[in-house]
């Protein structure tokens, strides 16, 4: 079963930096998962923010954050980052960090088709 850690989370000022790492547990061969960032502010759905095949290393991301932010990975620790830069209070928000088993296809920023997901970590950005 995988599990997903996130941290790194925290409180910044508008046009600040912050990096978000998600550990990846359990027994799993990590590149056989398709790994993403989504966020959630209240009061609003829960949106993709990025994602990774790792196969390949393809990585997507919406067009809210392309540019600023940058996801990574690094297979050997099985984990995963996501470096924000630029920050809005816009940005502010539950972080989650999610996988779903695939041999070949990511489904990119769409939510319903992860199924493993972590706790969350709060970002916080005032202007």
């Amino acid at each position: 079963v995988l599990q997903l850690v996130e941290s790194g989370g925290g409180s910044v000022q508008a046009g600040g930096s912050l990096r978000l790492s998600c550990v990846a547990s359990g027994y799993i061969v990590y590149k056989r998962f398709c790994f993403g960032w989504f966020r959630q502010a209240p009061g609003k759905e829960r949106e993709g923010v990025a994602a990774i095949a790792p196969r390949d290393g393809t990585t997507y991301y919406s067009d809210s954050v392309k540019g600023r932010f940058t996801i990574s990975q690094d297979t050997a620790k099985a984990t995963l980052y996501l470096e924000m830069n630029s920050l809005t209070p816009d940005d502010a928000a539950m972080y989650y960090c999610a996988a779903v088993r695939t041999i070949a296809y990511c489904p990119q920023l769409r939510d319903s088709e992860y199924n493993y997901w972590g706790q969350g970590t709060q970002v916080t950005v005032s202007s």
